[in-house]
């Protein structure tokens, strides 16, 4: 009777179990297959070069910030491109591509670089929501750039993790080191971080990357932001 009763325990608590797996999705099946965006990564692109277009200008904005534009997108987010880019304060994507509520799936860091979370965020970006167009976007006068720079030329010591966290940047500073150019090692190091970081999500991601780039289904873009003029200037690839 007793081995009776603590089997039957465990079957009541392996049910109780699998109760709850049924009613919480898994972070993979988080996403409305239904609710994608219909832009090419053409038309997303065209879309974002128009937005900052108008906020170099001063246009007004018509992104729409609605509350019934918030209460459609609670149901679930229909992004048409994934950004990048820098934690910065005053790089603020949304605005500068004059994007509203639920357009954009923003993944930043000090630098614009992709750890494992980032890299993760991106691939869920387009493998679960459909996202067919990606920008990585450096600015002008990056500090995490300028601190890499700094640890090349003048071996300085940085507190706390600071260090590591520019540590993928250096790369970008030595190549940018062989150039000839009239820009400072700063400003040639801030667009080639960004060259870098594109041909990582290019060639050396994983097929839920690759794939919709063969298929022509997913572009992956890179650009520069001014801060003084609000413009974004777009790389070749």
């Amino acid at each position: 009777m007793i081995r009776h009763s603590v089997s039957r325990r465990s079957l009541l608590a392996g049910a109780a179990l699998a109760a709850v797996a049924l009613e919480v999705p898994s972070f993979a099946m988080a996403a409305d297959p239904k609710r994608k965006t219909t832009l090419t990564a053409a038309q997303a692109l065209a879309k974002l070069k128009a937005g900052n277009a108008d906020f170099v200008a001063d246009k007004p904005t018509e992104s729409d910030l609605s509350t019934e534009r918030r209460l459609a997108i609670a149901e679930g987010q229909e992004p048409f491109a994934t950004v990048v880019c820098c934690s910065d304060s005053r790089v603020g994507p949304e605005q500068l591509f004059g994007a509203g509520l639920g357009e954009l799936f923003v993944v930043r860091s000090a630098g614009n670089t992709l750890d494992v979370t980032g890299i993760g965020s991106v691939e869920y970006s387009v493998g679960q929501l459909g996202v067919p167009l990606i920008v990585v976007l450096g600015h002008e006068k990056c500090g995490a750039v300028d601190a890499a720079v700094d640890l090349v030329l003048r071996d300085t010591l940085f507190p706390g993790a600071i260090g590591d966290m520019i540590e993928p940047i250096i790369p970008a500073v030595l190549t940018a080191q062989r150039m000839k150019s009239d820009e400072s090692l700063v400003e040639r190091s801030i667009e080639e971080n960004v060259r870098r970081v594109v041909e990582r999500l290019r060639r050396y991601a994983e097929p839920v990357l690759l794939e919709p780039q063969r298929a022509g289904k997913l572009l992956i873009a890179g650009a520069v932001y001014s801060l003084k003029t609000g413009a974004v200037r777009w790389l070749e690839s």
